[in-house]
Order: structure tokens, then sequence, then C-alpha cells
């Protein structure tokens, strides 16, 4: 096992093995345009991978490639028709936990709302500060002043606040159906995916002039190597938010789970809006009937710390 130093500041490195399954069900033999992926956690300081692989149960041509983002893109173009098409994803790697951002300190301009982002930063982050969805009715922007008291709010309290109304008055609905709901759709009913939560989220800050953005990626869950399930989202792709505080950079945040700082979030894309980070797209050609369905299975487990030597 190679030796690795630990960042500052960070609690634990452990390696890890993520299996992500997918298959597509047909009554009769369909062809297949390009599908895109999108699985591999993102280079960064506090992840490194091993090894990777993507193997498709039609034959294919594979290409690996980055988007405009610097998230890890796998294409695949098909030659044969079938009845069903599995892709096999697999990834072993090294994740650095992290901690919570109060353990960061974040520069005076950040403590409070709103945060003051100097030129250089506001012109690198405007287009994650810049609202994305429409709010017709005002009804997200009054969301947003909700949870800002006075002109010295503690950024870290606010954040603490969404988090909290998140768990308190929102009910998680998992549902078959593609796509994001708009935030002013789950504002209204109070319930959503983890992607809704993270995309009301976003949207509820960058009408406090916080730069935010989406992250779509693997959630860690210790409870599943006992067999049980602890937390929304394990067992299958996740989704939150992060956002930028000068200081400690930019900060995981899961509402669904009431996560903060990412201890357990391995990201894999991140994106201006939820479309620009989809785990698997692509096209097939048949009649539409004979679509029957997919299955999704995705495992995320721990192989052990990296101090210890039998670990992978």
């Amino acid at each position: 096992m190679p030796s690795y130093t630990l960042p500052r500041g960070e609690a634990m490195a452990v390696l890890f093995e993520i299996e992500h399954t997918t298959t597509y069900s047909y009554a009769n033999p369909v062809t297949f345009g390009k599908h895109r992926a999108m699985f591999l956690p993102r280079p960064a300081a506090r992840g490194r991978l091993i090894d990777w692989s993507a193997r498709t149960s039609s034959p294919s041509t594979i290409r690996w490639t980055t988007d405009a983002l610097g998230n890890n893109v796998t294409e695949m173009e098909f030659s044969e028709p079938a009845r069903e098409l599995t892709f096999s994803f697999k990834a072993r790697g090294i994740h650095f936990g992290v901690e919570g951002v109060e353990n960061h300190a974040l520069e005076p301009r950040a403590e409070t709302v709103p945060v003051q982002y100097t030129p250089d930063e506001w012109n690198d982050l405007l287009v994650y500060i810049r609202p994305h969805a429409e709010d017709p009715e005002g009804a997200v922007a009054a969301w947003a002043k909700s949870f800002v008291t006075d002109n010295r709010d503690r950024t870290t309290d606010v954040l603490q606040r969404m988090l909290d109304t998140f768990r308190d008055t929102f009910t998680y609905n998992a549902r078959e159906a593609e796509g994001t709901q708009s935030p002013a759709e789950t504002l209204r009913t109070r319930s959503g995916t983890c992607r809704d939560y993270a995309w009301l989220m976003i949207e509820t800050l960058r009408r406090l002039s916080f730069a935010a953005r989406f992250v779509s990626g693997y959630l860690y869950d210790s409870a599943l190597d006992g067999g049980q399930v602890g937390m929304v989202g394990s067992g299958a792709t996740h989704a939150w938010m992060s956002v930028f505080l000068p200081g400690a950079g930019w900060t995981h945040y899961d509402p669904t789970n009431r996560l903060s700082a990412g201890f357990d979030l391995i990201p894999v894309a991140i994106a201006r809006h939820p479309g620009q980070a989809v785990p698997l797209e692509g096209s097939w050609f048949g009649d539409a009937k004979d679509y029957l369905g997919m299955s999704v299975k995705v495992a995320v487990r721990k192989l052990g710390d990296i101090s210890d030597p039998s670990a992978g």
C-alpha cells in the first residue's frame, strides 16, 4: 500500500470502492445513440483515483474526456441493437474526509451576510452568483430573505438555518421521473428529491449574493457496512450543493441529510445547474412502448483506513 500524507486540518482518509450499475430493458431489440456518463470522482486535493473501468453489455466504443468545468466524462457509442443495455462503472480511490466548516477560518469579509467577494472573485464567480431559475411569483426571493434578520447575520448561522428548515419542514419524496423540479415547485410543495433540495438551496443562496453550485456524486454511509441505511441518498447517486466562502473555499452542504463540509460526500460533477450534471444520459431508437424500464444499483464501500496496511 503506498504512503500518503493527509492534508492539514482533515480528519481521515479511507480507501473506497464505488460500483455503479444501470440496466435498461426493452421488449424488442432497439438501437442506441451516444451515451454520456459521469461517475468518476473529481480530481482534487481531497481525493485520489487509483483505478477505474467502464463496461457495457452491448459492444461499444468508449472515450474518456472532460467537460468545460473539469468533470470527468465517459462517452460510449454502440454498433449493435439489443433488448437490454447494462452499464457497469467501477472506481477505486482514496477519499480525505473533511470536518465541519466551523473548523476552517473564514476571512472577516465572509463571516457575515452578505459575503464580500473581491473584484477578481466576482468575475470568476459571477455565473454561480447570478440566479438561473425563474421565480415568477418572487417566492424563492422572499424565502431567501426570511433567513436573514439583519445586516450582521453570521454566514454559518444562515446556512445552518437553511439546513434545519429542510430537515424540519420538508418531506423527501423519491420519484422515478427524470429531471429536477423548479425551485419554486419544491418550495411550494415542501417536498422533492436530493436534486430538488440542492437546486432550491442554490437558488436561494444566489438571491442572497452567495456563489453556489450544484454537485452530483456519491454518499458514503457507514451504516451500509453493517447492512443498514442511515442516510437518504446512500445506495444511489446523490446530489448536494457547495458555496464559496473566502477562507474556507468551496464548502459542501447537503440539505437532504443536514450535512456540512462534506465529510461523507464524494463529488463527481460540479455544475451551474442540474442539467449539466446528469449521471447517465443518452438516446435509443425504436417503438416507444418497447421500453420496459430501468434499474440502478450503487454501492460505495469502505475498504479500509489509509493507515491500515491490509486495506485493499
